[in-house]
């Protein structure tokens, strides 16, 4: 096998002028989406329509964004990446409806051997990492390879994800560990348990009621 077919199957590869190539391809890419006018949000969806292997509609991404090749990133509709997002796509990047992104989180498929003297043979690997619907992954959030982050969780600012996250969780930390499962109680709730006004929960009321809305939050 070349590089390029042992780098998608999850094996280890080296990094050669083939790699290289794809690369080069997603850096002009993300060159032009980190040099267009930030105000310009069709032509920001239409750069990482063009980044993306997949991407759903109403996806939104804010400059800067960086990754290896853009193709291995399959994105859902109602995404949204906050500034300075890094994907190292060596493995695929699987991401569901819905999720949203605060500023500084970066997923990684990329790793190397552990040990020194294989490690500097020049080998490599990407290990896929899936996240579900609804998901929000808070500021500075790192996200390991071989990493599944299950639907309708929050990740909080700051947490390092080295092993999966069930849903319908609330999870953080170094490493990031479950603190408590998010239930009904939740629903009417915004920050640290305040409540949210009644004029705002009326209007959300009417759209969780309304079947044409886009963003649909199942309950637990």
């Amino acid at each position: 096998m070349n590089n390029i077919e042992r780098r998608d199957q999850g094996l280890v590869y080296i990094s050669d002028d083939s790699v290289f190539e794809e690369q080069k391809v997603a850096r002009k890419i993300t060159q032009k989406l980190n040099t267009v006018d930030r105000s310009d949000f069709d032509s920001i969806r239409k750069i990482i329509t063009e980044l993306f292997g997949k991407i759903g509609e109403n996806s939104l991404v804010n400059p800067p964004f960086y990754c290896d090749y853009g193709t291995h990133i399959e994105i859902g509709k109602n995404f949204f990446a906050n500034y300075n997002c890094t994907m190292l796509d060596v493995g695929m990047i699987r991401i569901g409806d819905n999720v949203q992104m605060a500023p500084n989180v970066a997923i990684y498929t990329a790793g190397h051997p552990v040990h020194p003297a294989t490690r500097n043979t020049m080998y490599e690997y990407g290990i896929d990492v899936t996240i579900g619907d609804n998901v929000w992954i808070g500021g500075n959030v790192v996200i390991c390879p071989g990493v599944t982050i299950g639907a309708n969780s929050v990740i909080g600012a700051g947490s390092v994800v080295t092993k999966d996250v069930p849903q319908w969780c609330v999870a953080a930390g170094n490493p990031c560990r479950v603190i408590r499962k998010i239930t009904e109680e939740d629903r009417n709730k915004y920050f640290a348990g305040k409540e949210i006004d009644a004029e705002a929960w009326e209007h959300i009321q009417r759209i969780q009621a309304d079947e044409n809305d886009p963003v649909k939050y199942p309950t637990a």
